[in-house]
């Protein structure tokens, strides 16, 4: 990022609030970054300036990221769906954040973990257990969505992993990537309450913040678009075409071209909106096709 020297002082400009650091923050910027959006950074870090847009990014607390949504401090908001939907199901957020778009990065899951050495067989055999969690809200919630009697939560907010073995809880319910800091703590994941992404919230607009957004929002849409399709390429028998459409992963209609001097032959030219993997191509192959290319997408729009 470069810096800026001037204050955050724009008129119209809309505000976007994300994480200032950690790994959401780093998917965020790298997500700006495709989106072809250049940063320039105050001096006191606190928040930056698109140069291709009107819009001015916050850089603030995730935690805080829905509240200065709902509130009308920031207009827009990249933040974990856990800590949205805990902000939500505390009723903190009412109807003021109605714009949710998933972005399918950062995913992670909430889930309620057990000591190793104790039997789990349902959501029942949580009943009166104490539960060290920093999301009491959405803990609760699911404990009373599936019947489970005198159990409470423990308002921790970190090192929950130790929370049994200090007699403070019986159980945890925490954010999961790997699963790696529960066993090495002797925990194991007894139920996954939530499965989370980012998410681009939103609230309401003005009819000049709304063009800004969707411009923004159709920059990330392309994004999201190109993020696992492939653009494939193959020669192939003119036979085998409608074959081959059927094993090629959420094909768009494909383009065929005409080889000189093989009439039997024909180039195909496609889209494909989800990952190739190899027994795609292994069984193109089967079906003829020769000189297979399969190649990244930078940007696509609809």
């Amino acid at each position: 990022m470069t810096p800026v020297t001037k204050g955050f002082d724009a008129s119209g400009h809309l505000r976007l609030a994300v994480q200032k650091k950690g790994r959401l923050a780093d998917d965020t910027f790298d997500l700006l970054k495709r989106c072809g959006l250049t940063l320039s950074q105050s001096k006191n870090r606190l928040y930056a300036r698109v140069q291709e847009l009107p819009i001015d990014i916050l850089l603030v607390r995730d935690d805080d990221i829905p509240a200065l949504v709902a509130s009308g401090a920031s207009d827009l908001g990249i933040v974990g769906g856990n800590v949205f939907e805990e902000e939500r199901a505390g009723g903190r957020l009412q109807d003021r954040v109605p714009m949710v778009q998933k972005l399918g990065f950062s995913r992670c899951r909430l889930c309620i973990a057990l000591p190793k050495e104790k039997n789990y067989s349902g959501p029942r055999d949580l009943d009166g257990m104490r539960i060290a969690t920093s999301y009491p809200a959405l803990t609760d919630k699911w404990l009373a969505d599936n019947g489970v009697e005198g159990a409470e939560s423990v308002v921790m907010n970190g090192a929950h992993e130790i929370a049994p073995r200090l007699g403070v809880a019986d159980a945890v319910c925490d954010i999961v990537s790997t699963g790696g800091t529960l066993d090495a703590n002797g925990l194991a994941v007894a139920e996954t309450i939530l499965n989370s992404e980012a998410l681009l919230i939103g609230g309401k607009l003005s009819e000049e913040k709304a063009k800004i957004a969707e411009a923004l929002k159709l920059r990330i849409e392309g994004v999201q678009r190109s993020r696992d399709a492939k653009y494939v390429m193959m020669n192939a028998p003119r036979s085998a075409i409608e074959k081959i459409s059927a094993v090629l992963p959420s094909a768009d209609n494909p383009t065929i071209l005409e080889l000189a001097g093989r009439p039997d032959m024909v180039a195909v030219h496609t889209v494909c909106r989800e990952e190739v993997v190899w027994e795609v191509l292994e069984e193109l192959k089967r079906l003829g096709a020769s000189a297979i290319l399969v190649l990244d997408i930078d940007k696509m729009l609809a």
